[in-house]
């Protein structure tokens, strides 16, 4: 548990909680409730919590204060990522990562590598991107026996809907000619019909369930790995996007020790089995604001890399085939009825256009019979979506949470998996930004790398990192500035009913902050992804330096 105690090491290190302190010496930005950007060069605040904000002469106020130097630095609000997988990020930061890994070959290697040191039993990595490989094809089990045959082997693919598993795990899962995939599910097979190696959403769990239990010392190993590792890029509150009962269990048990490394706002698994006993508890807050439990995520279809996601007409890139919806609409409604009746809000994933129709028809057609419109619904990514279908968002007050970066790393991936016609509502911020929706901004980590400035990058430029398309993808849906760091701080903590305690710094709200090396108003917008973090603050505690 060294990074437990380092983390609490770091906790205690800190100035006393109680004491008025100055940060001063800073050039300092937040976004407020009004909708205003303010500035300021000091920060004041007690207990925990904002004071006030000012320039150099309110000083002079707090004579007993205790003043930090902020050595010139730019201060923000700590970021929110609205999205994101907080244990499944810690596996990864402990797990075979293969991410961005351009060839079969070079995964195989790393594998077998990783085998050598791994402790026995399963193999289990993630992180491969077919469209990243010459022959942009869904790999094989037969490939992967080339470099490990005798223990079974489990890569997820990036976008966690899936899985590249051996002939080993496919043996020990019983899984042969005579599978069948369960709703919802895909498995890839040979010419011969035999599965490939390859099993998408649902499917997966034709493997999946042969893989031992991450076991409770893992589940916190995994935890704190994550915390630290989020707080290091700045991000000082998630919102976990899909919780087992193990890991409800686990966060409410660190609520109550006061160890939750940072800020999570966790949305119940609507796949878990135990979802109405946790629904039966009811909606759980704590006093610091450290935990909010009182939304569910549904799942609705898949993604759009393994073809998953689920559209009106068919994929460009194959024939006859629309993707997965994962639940009937029949089925969506029955759970949002269920999450409403227990004052939980739902948040809905949904990447293709019908997957989106679909989830907005589900929630018109449950708002007007047992109401539940004013839960600060959300669909999470809204990533294809018909144009006509966008006003609906602001029409049933449904939140888009999207995940800037996820446009700038599928672009070219969605204009070989879509045409024209199912591109033009795709990955539509500023569209749904006129229109008087708020974005919950987030990274869907470990999808997507956790760094917030690689997601405040892609959504300034709509460019790759190493900047390109030059003037952007489909450049008209760009954010400005200020409209990204509110979709990453303020707009955030709203979509979670947050916004009078996080995201902005505000007298009375908790001082969540950070300090950042370069001045993210004032510096050309294309080096944006270059911004370290140096120092992270959590309630008027620091919690992380560089």
């Amino acid at each position: 548990m060294k990074l437990f105690a380092s983390l609490a090491i770091l906790l205690c290190s800190t100035i006393s909680y109680a004491q008025t302190t100055i940060i001063h010496n800073i050039h300092g930005y937040t976004p407020t409730l009004k909708g205003d950007l303010n500035e300021f060069k000091v920060l004041v605040f007690k207990d925990g919590k904002v004071v006030k904000t000012g320039e150099q002469d309110i000083i002079k106020e707090f004579p007993q204060a205790t003043k930090i130097d902020g050595k010139g630095h730019t201060m923000l609000p700590g970021l929110i990522d609205a999205h994101g997988h907080v244990i499944g990020l810690g596996n990864n930061l402990l797990r075979l990562d293969v991410r961005g890994l351009k060839s079969v070959s070079a995964i195989g290697k790393k594998l077998r590598e990783y085998a050598k040191s791994a402790p026995k039993g399963w193999l289990i990595g993630r992180g491969w991107d077919q469209t990243l490989w010459p022959d942009k094809q869904f790999p094989t089990a037969k490939q992967l026996d080339q470099y490990v045959s005798d223990r079974p082997v489990v890569l997820t693919r990036v976008d966690g809907h899936a899985i590249w598993v051996n002939s080993k795990a496919m043996a020990l899962a019983g899984v042969d000619k005579n599978a069948k995939a369960p709703a919802g599910g895909e498995i890839i097979r040979l010419s011969n019909q035999h599965p490939s190696g390859i099993f998408i959403d649902k499917a997966e769990q034709l493997i999946k369930s042969h893989i031992p239990p991450v076991t409770p010392e893992q589940r916190q190993l995994a935890l704190n790995k994550a915390g630290q590792h989020l707080l290091s890029l700045g991000i000082t509150s998630t919102h976990d996007a899909g919780i087992e009962y193990a890991t409800w269990r686990l966060y409410q048990q660190r609520a109550e020790q006061h160890t939750l490394p940072l800020r999570i706002y966790a949305m119940l698994s609507a796949d878990d089995e135990r979802l109405s006993e946790m629904l039966k508890q009811g909606v759980i807050k704590d006093k610091g604001d450290f935990l909010s439990i009182r939304s569910v995520k549904i799942y609705a279809d898949g993604a759009l890399g393994s073809r998953g996601a689920a559209l009106l007409e068919d994929y460009h890139d194959r024939k006859n085939h629309k993707g997965l919806m994962l639940e009937t609409q029949a089925q969506l409604e029955s759970l949002l009825k269920q999450s409403f009746a227990h004052g939980y809000s739902a948040h809905t994933h949904a990447i293709g256009d019908k997957a989106n129709r679909t989830v907005l028809d589900s929630y018109e057609n449950i708002f007007k019979t047992v109401g539940g419109k004013l839960l600060r619904n959300r669909i999470e990514h809204a990533q294809i979506v018909h144009p006509d279908d966008i006003p609906r968002f602001k029409t049933l007050s449904i939140i888009p949470s999207m995940q800037p970066i996820h446009a700038t790393s599928d672009m070219h991936m969605a204009e070989q998996r879509l045409n024209e016609q199912q591109l033009r509502g795709a990955y539509a911020w500023q569209t749904f930004l006129k229109q008087g929706s708020k974005i919950a901004a987030g990274s869907d980590f470990p999808v997507e790398l956790a760094n917030p400035f690689f997601g405040l990058h892609a959504a300034i430029t709509r460019m790759s990192r190493d900047d390109k398309p030059e003037k952007g993808w489909r450049a008209q849906e760009k954010l400005n500035k200020e409209q990204a760091l509110s979709a990453f701080t303020i707009d955030a903590a709203y979509s979670a009913f947050q916004e009078y305690k996080l995201g902005s710094l505000e007298k009375g709200k908790w001082a969540d902050f950070i300090l950042i090396d370069k001045d993210y108003f004032k510096m050309d917008k294309t080096d944006i992804d270059e911004i370290n973090v140096m120092q992270t603050w959590l309630g008027g505690r620091l919690v992380y330096q560089r």
